[in-house]
């Protein structure tokens, strides 16, 4: 009887007890078991912010007002082609090392990390002050017919100037492997995405005046390659011709690619003369038939250069015209043709 009392007075005390005492926020006695301690350490270490490490930091590549509605949509898509094309050549580095037959070709026993490195850094890096303009800031497109653009170097060392004959002379990468192009005969500013590689390494921000020409043509870049690896990393034509190569093989026309056959220029050249005289010795057997003695004289006197100065001006103004296909400037004022 007396045990039945006792559990009928802790029944009525207890729950009186437990209760939030009178004056406190009835959310005090609500804690779920947590120490009012608790709750308040929780609250003071969610309210300050996190650290973002990254802020700031910009992912795209800045394609500038100047350029109008058709330009910017060509230039995005060819920006998204070079970043594709160098994540490829990354890639292929870091699944195949120096195993890969291309990278022992273009970079020879040099470490892999360094080349992959660069690819990584155009495509992942940050981009900020990186941009690509329409407006001709430094009149090089207006003034030199030729010109498919140009880095700025010392005016805005991270900025790069696109003219106009870039969008009617590169091609999109779907096209790799088509056209008659092949890797080693076609000239490596054939594709925007390639031309944008060679471009973008010139920047401070992405080449870290580092990437440099050490070579230009195929033949050299291989040679290169195998005399002086640790300078082929570096080489700006040598990036570009190994990225071309593993995306026409591994990519393009997969297990198969485009590399073709090297053929130097001179070789070309020899093949025009006998044509050429052929076209001469049959012009002038026509002007001979047609023309007299006299009315030749006439025409030559007619014809002949007013000065030697002016000759010598027509000869600098046709050798710079050749010599500015596919150029841009360096730092320095160095011209580089590609």
């Amino acid at each position: 009887m007396y045990s039945l009392a006792l559990q009928a007075l802790a029944a009525a005390v207890l729950p009186s007890a437990l209760a939030a005492p009178q004056g406190l926020p009835s959310s005090y006695g609500a804690s779920n078991g947590r120490s009012s301690y608790e709750d308040n350490t929780s609250s003071t270490l969610q309210s300050p912010s996190v650290h973002d490490w990254a802020e700031g930091a910009v992912s795209q590549y800045e394609i500038h007002k100047s350029c109008n509605a058709t330009e910017t949509a060509m230039l995005h898509q060819a920006i998204t082609e070079t970043e594709m094309m160098a994540a490829h050549a990354r890639d292929h580095i870091l699944r195949f090392g120096n195993s890969s037959a291309y990278y022992t070709k273009y970079f020879g026993k040099a470490p892999t990390a360094e080349p992959a490195g660069w690819y990584d850094r155009l495509v992942r890096g940050d981009k900020s002050g990186v941009i690509f303009r329409c407006d001709d800031p430094d009149q090089n497109c207006a003034t030199q017919d030729e010109w498919a653009g140009h880095w700025r170097g010392s005016n805005a060392s991270d900025e790069t100037v696109i003219c106009e004959l870039s969008y009617t002379s590169r091609w999109y990468l779907p096209s790799m492997c088509g056209h008659g192009y092949t890797v080693a005969g076609g000239e490596l500013a054939s594709f925007f995405a390639s031309d944008l590689i060679h471009r973008l390494f010139h920047t401070d921000k992405i080449g870290e005046a580092t990437v440099f020409h050490y070579a230009d043509t195929y033949d050299e870049c291989l040679a290169l390659a195998q005399e002086t690896p640790a300078q082929a990393v570096r080489n700006a034509h040598t990036l570009q011709y190994f990225a071309l190569d593993v995306w026409a093989f591994d990519i393009a026309v997969p297990g198969q690619g485009c590399t073709g056959v090297y053929v130097p220029e001179e070789e070309d050249a020899e093949a025009a003369p006998a044509s050429t005289a052929s076209s001469a010795a049959a012009a002038t057997s026509t002007a001979a038939e047609t023309t007299s003695a006299a009315e030749t004289a006439e025409a030559a006197t007619t014809q002949a250069p007013t000065s030697t100065m002016d000759d010598a001006e027509s000869t600098t103004e046709s050798a710079t015209e050749s010599a500015e296909s596919h150029c841009h400037t360096h730092a320095g004022g160095e011209l580089h043709c590609i």
